[in-house]
C-alpha cells in the first residue's frame, strides 16, 4: 500500500477490523519510511451496479460519490466520520439488496435523506436543498415547515 505522504510503498499493519456487519475491513497502517499512521478500507468486490440518473444517463454506482455529499451536508455539524462511514456502508449494503444491476439516483437521494433526518436536520436540510433543487426560499420553507411538525 502506497503511503499518502511520502509515496512510500513499506507499511506495517498495526489494527485491523471488520466494519459493516463484515462487509470490509479497516485497517490501520503505519509508513515504515515516515512513520506516518493511515487507514485503508477493503471491501468486497460486486457486479457492476448502473445508477439511472434523472436525465435517463446511467453511471457506474460509486459510495465515494454519496460519502462526499454526506460529508458536505455535515459539514460544521457534529458529526463524526465514523458514523457518515457507517451511514455509506448502510446505504451501500441496501442499494446492493435492492437491485439487482440498476437502481435510479432518486432512491438512493431518499436512503440519504431518510439517513440524515434521523442523524442531523441542519444536515438534512443541507442535503436535500441541493438534491431537491430548491429554487427559492418558499421550497426551503416548505421543507423547514415539515420537520417543524
Amino acid at each position: 500500500m502506497k503511503c499518502p505522504y511520502c509515496k512510500n510503498m513499506e507499511d506495517k499493519v498495526i489494527d485491523s477490523r471488520a466494519v459493516g456487519e463484515g462487509s470490509s475491513i479497516r485497517r490501520r497502517r503505519e509508513c515504515l519510511e515516515c512513520g506516518k499512521r493511515f487507514t485503508t478500507y477493503e471491501y468486497v468486490e460486486r457486479a457492476p451496479l448502473m445508477v439511472i440518473k434523472r436525465d435517463g444517463t446511467r453511471k457506474s454506482f460509486d459510495r465515494e460519490k454519496i460519502k462526499v455529499g454526506i460529508i458536505k451536508a455535515c459539514e460544521k455539524r457534529p458529526v463524526s466520520m465514523d458514523r457518515i462511514e457507517q451511514i455509506v456502508e448502510e446505504i451501500e449494503r441496501e442499494v446492493h439488496k435492492k437491485a439487482a444491476q440498476e437502481i435510479k439516483s432518486t432512491v438512493i437521494g431518499n436512503m440519504v435523506m431518510e439517513k440524515l433526518y434521523a442523524l442531523d436536520e441542519v444536515a438534512y436540510v443541507r442535503f436535500a436543498s441541493v438534491y431537491r433543487r430548491f429554487k427559492d426560499v418558499s421550497h426551503f420553507m416548505k421543507e423547514l415547515k415539515k420537520l417543524i411538525e
